[in-house]
């Protein structure tokens, strides 16, 4: 599988690999520490060192969203939105087709985000010994606090209540108490660390530092955070009863959550650090080209990658741009784009046409997804040139490797932060992009969630949403007036889905929303387009039902750290 890294993950000495990762294999904090001569004692007095010892623990803040995570794809392949990359089985497969347990699952969360926690508090532990100056130290500090809520929080939206360590660092001798904390414990946890680090952060990073936590990245964990908090999932004995239901949210449903979800958010939105970026011209080129910036005003927490990287395009590309391997859009995710005027394609005075699907579409559909005679750089060559998914011949071109059935199974390919000028292993064409992890935009949305939860739809409300879709290109991008909380709610998920695809939401919005059963559990589709010279049709056909039950709400603890220690409580339904 091919990893994506953090920029100066090649920099990085062995000594910090050695205390970070080696020192705790799989499993994290529950696996033996080994041993060499390189000793935190050789590695914390030295300043250079120590910094890579940090940017080590930046390394993998982007695993879990990872677009290749289980091979074949990531999260999007997981969830609704995409059909995996490839026929092998993996966890992609189980979970689409609900065959998944305790006993297949991957262990990359559990192991990966323990790994770096203990690495933070072996940070935290010599940092006194470290020689550079108080306020590097105090910035130190505040990122490895920062760093370890992070992880903390990827624990917690896939068990839910899991092991607190605090700043304890365990060896193989100790006896290591692994029950499971209360959902609230760690949500309180995440919040607190949050609070701290963001003391002596700046509110956003530039330059050199550009990439590393902040205040805003404080901020925006804790917005999310008391989102999922807040979420029908986690409120009430929506899953189990008894001891369990403590550990897997919270046992009573408490509406004010949705407040202080809504408060958190606001509080970032009126900070002033971070705005959507927007750029003049094609409407929603703004959009379009945000991913392609590495440095713009959106980006709150990201995964920084070297300049000249190619990363998304050699799994995203079609075939005829040296791509492929990763996801493909199903059509239910095309469906969800609106028209241009802002109006559902089911709505009967929208315009959509389904001769003529991908017209005066929301321009995020044709910067999101690759369909037919999307243009496209070409390889090793100049200028753009279409992608043929077409079956039959088009303009004396007879269907080729980029064609559904052979190139997609899906009749598309994913252009979501694709960037325009980049091509698979083409050196001429590669891109200095990095990677969203938090953007402003779900901060938006995150705030219109809640306060929509909260109070109903308030002008606040209205604006947040109608800042996404006048930044999409839709014209009106205003929402209709006089919206009742539950058609708000509906407009804001839908948001959601399309605004944040393929960014790793949409596997966790479904679950905390509780309606996973229904859009996790249906027959995905995907689009036949045969042309005939001048003569084009369109056929739907079935890729893949998927299944889902109710204990995939959560992920299961993996079965091998199950049988390390009898304290350790499996999630319900596994």
């Amino acid at each position: 599988m091919r990893k994506i890294y953090f920029q100066v993950i090649a920099l990085i000495l062995p000594v910090a690999v050695l205390l970070s990762a080696e020192s705790c294999k799989k499993g994290g904090f529950l696996a033996p520490t080994t041993t060499s001569n390189l000793t935190e004692g050789t590695v914390f007095k030295d300043s250079a060192n120590t910094e890579y010892f940090l940017a080590n623990i930046y390394s993998q803040i982007g695993f879990s969203v990872n677009v290749m995570r289980f091979g074949n794809g990531g999260l999007d392949a997981a969830s609704d939105e995409s059909e995996i990359g490839n026929t092998n089985i993996s966890i992609a497969t189980d979970w689409a087709t609900g065959t998944i347990n305790a006993g297949i699952v991957s262990d990359d969360a559990f192991s990966t985000c323990y790994s770096n926690i203990r690495a933070v508090n072996q940070l935290l532990k010599n940092i006194k010994t470290v020689p550079v100056t108080a306020f590097r130290k105090s910035q130190m500090i505040s990122e490895a606090r920062f760093l370890r809520a992070w992880y903390y929080f990827i624990l917690l939206e896939h068990y839910g209540g899991v092991p607190l360590v605090g700043d304890t660092l365990y060896t193989y001798t100790d006896h290591i108490p692994v029950k499971r904390a209360n959902f609230s414990d760690c949500v309180d946890y995440i919040v607190s660390e949050c609070n701290a680090a963001e003391q002596a952060l700046p509110s956003a990073q530039t330059g050199l530092n550009y990439g590393r936590a902040s205040r805003g990245s404080c901020l925006a964990l804790i917005s999310r955070v008391l989102l999922y908090a807040a979420s029908p999932l986690f409120n009430g004995t929506t899953l189990t009863t008894g001891s369990l239901a403590s550990v897997v949210g919270y046992p009573s449903a408490d509406p004010s959550r949705w407040q202080k979800a809504a408060d958190a958010a606001a509080a970032l939105i009126g900070a002033n650090s971070y705005s959507l970026y927007t750029q003049d011209g094609k409407p929603g080129k703004g959009f379009q080209t945000l991913f392609a910036q590495r440095y713009n005003s959106e980006y709150i927490f990201q995964l920084m990658r070297p300049t000249g990287n190619d990363d998304l395009e050699q799994v995203w590309d079609p075939p005829s741009r040296s791509g492929g391997g990763g996801a493909f859009p199903y059509q239910e995710i095309v469906d969800a784009f609106p028209m241009a005027n802002g109006k559902s394609i089911t709505d009967p005075t929208s315009g959509y046409d389904p001769n003529n699907p991908y017209a005066n579409r929301d321009p995020r559909l044709d910067y999101s997804i690759i369909h037919d005679q999307t243009k496209l750089a070409i390889r090793l060559g100049t200028g753009y040139g279409p992608v043929n998914i077409y079956l039959g011949t088009y303009n004396g071109v007879p269907a080729g490797s980029d064609a559904v059935y052979a190139g997609t199974p899906t009749g598309y390919y994913t252009n979501k932060m694709l960037d325009t000028n980049a091509v698979s292993t083409d050196l001429t064409h590669n891109t200095s992009r990095c990677l969203p992890l938090i953007r402003y935009a779900e901060i938006l949305l995150n705030y219109a969630e809640a306060q929509n939860e909260a109070t109903g739809p308030t002008p606040n409300v209205y604006s947040a949403v109608e800042k996404i879709r006048e930044r999409a290109g839709l014209n009106p991008y205003q929402l209709p007036t006089g919206l009742s909380k539950d058609e708000m709610r509906k407009v804001i998920q839908n948001e959601r889905q399309i605004e944040l695809a393929f960014e790793g939401h949409r596997f966790w919005d479904v679950r905390r929303w509780m309606i996973a059963d229904q859009a996790e559990n249906q027959e995905m589709t995907g689009m036949e387009i045969t042309r005939t010279n001048t003569t084009v049709a369109y056929k739907r056909f079935n890729v893949r039902k998927h299944n889902f039950r109710k204990a995939m709400y959560m992920w299961p603890i993996p079965q091998s750290e199950l049988a390390k220690s009898t304290e350790l409580v499996q999630n319900p339904g596994y």
